[in-house]
């Protein structure tokens, strides 16, 4: 009798043949494709961006003009947007995993109209509004209200806020056009990175003002963002004087140098909890005209709750423990990773920034040979994460210190340079 032929388990694809041996090698197959897709994602996130065009921007902002007129939505520009001409769209700068950032003019002032999404009906109601018996939605209780803000806060960055410290995610009083404030309000609030730009409002000189919103798009000061294409890192031809030479360009690097330290103590030290930054890269930092450091863009910056909550995540190995640039060890007993983080801003920061600015000497910028010497001997030891993985606070403190004491010392040196 003749031997049949192994039964297909599909007719195309890598795994033709349904043996034990080969299902388990289709399956390693499929998982090393699935594990490098996710971190080719994860390393290079523009893999999934749509094409940024002006005609697609203007009909996203058509579209949200539509929804003012009929009354879904409100906001205290989308009058400027969409009737007076006083904001008017300039370009498209990115989209990202359905984020879209645009540049517009307001009133003669450069902006950013920022949305986590497309369209205002991507972002899940407010079932509040929806349960409303009365008209407008004026019998939606104040108190259930504030509760509601608080937990979607608590949800965005892990803080637990009483209603007294609400006041800049707050709608104010009820209005004509209270229905669709509140469903305006309700799609910014599921917007991480207008939620901690609203608290950080007048608390922060790192970090953007908000400005006001239409809808789900809010707008924020437009700052040129940094690149690795500059040779500071950051565009120098809008800061005040105008930075000429090696030696000015060296007395703005350390400028810059020592508003990021101010920015990693501001962090460290000024709120209820630790702001982490996740994400440093010179595209998501920008500089005012006399050198301060902002913070541009904070998707990914967490203050300590949140923090430890996404850290604390199962692992077979230390590298499962890194959450872009924030690090955490894997206890390999329980593996599971630990929920404080192990690595720093200021690490990360000597790392990204510094090691750019200090790796190779400012150059003929007049600085002496030895304090060039030791600020890269400084930066150097401050950028390694092994030396911070293991050393006690107040070694990170030292060196934070140390970094200060040098950039200062640059400047006067700089200065008597000039005389």
């Amino acid at each position: 009798m003749a031997r049949s032929r192994p039964r297909r388990c599909w007719r195309r694809g890598r795994c033709g043949w349904c043996g034990r041996g080969a299902l388990l090698a289709c399956a390693a197959w499929t998982a090393g494709w699935v594990l490098a897709a996710a971190l080719l994602l994860r390393a290079h996130p523009a893999v999934l961006s749509e094409r940024c065009t002006d005609e697609k921007s203007r009909r996203i902002l058509a579209a949200l003009c539509r929804e003012y007129e009929g009354g879904v939505l409100v906001g205290d520009l989308c009058e400027d947007l969409c009737v007076a001409g006083k904001l008017l769209y300039q370009r498209c700068l990115y989209y990202e995993r359905g984020k879209k950032v645009l540049q517009a003019d307001w009133r003669g002032r450069p902006i950013i109209l920022k949305s986590k999404e497309e369209a205002f009906s991507s972002f899940q109601p407010l079932s509040l509004l929806e349960d409303a018996a009365d008209e407008g939605g004026q019998g939606v209780p104040e108190a259930e209200l504030l509760l509601l803000v608080a937990g979607e806060v608590k949800n965005a960055l892990g803080l637990e806020l009483s209603g007294g410290s609400l006041g800049p995610l707050w709608p104010g009083r009820h209005g004509p056009r209270w229905r669709g404030q509140l469903a305006s309000l309700w799609s910014l609030l599921q917007q991480e990175e207008f939620v901690l730009f609203s608290l950080l409002q007048d608390l922060s000189r790192h970090a953007l003002p908000v400005l006001g919103s239409c809808g789900h798009f809010y707008a924020v000061e437009y700052l040129a963002a940094g690149s690795p294409r500059h040779r500071a890192l950051f565009p120098l031809d809008g800061a005040a004087g105008a930075p000429q030479g090696s030696r000015g360009q060296a007395k703005a690097v350390s400028d810059m140098a020592l508003s990021f330290l101010d920015m990693v103590s501001h962090f460290e030290d000024d709120f209820s909890h630790r702001l982490h930054l996740c994400d440093v890269k010179p595209e998501n930092f920008a500089i005012r005209s006399d050198f301060t450091v902002v913070a541009i863009d904070v998707d990914m910056a967490f203050f300590e709750p949140k923090m430890r909550e996404i850290l604390e995540q199962n692992c077979t190995g230390d590298e499962d423990c890194n959450f872009f640039d924030c690090f955490s060890k894997c206890d390999l007993r329980i593996n599971k990773c630990g929920a404080e983080r192990v690595n720093s801003n200021l690490q990360v920061i000597c790392d990204k920034i510094f090691r750019h600015w200090f790796s190779s000497g400012l150059g003929s910028s007049g600085l002496s040979f030895p304090l060039q010497q030791q600020l890269r001997e400084a930066v150097q030891e401050c950028a390694d994460p092994r030396r911070t993985a293991r050393s006690p606070p107040r070694a990170a403190s030292d060196v934070f210190w140390k970094l200060r004491r040098l950039l200062r010392a640059t400047q006067r040196e700089l200065q008597e340079a000039e005389k």
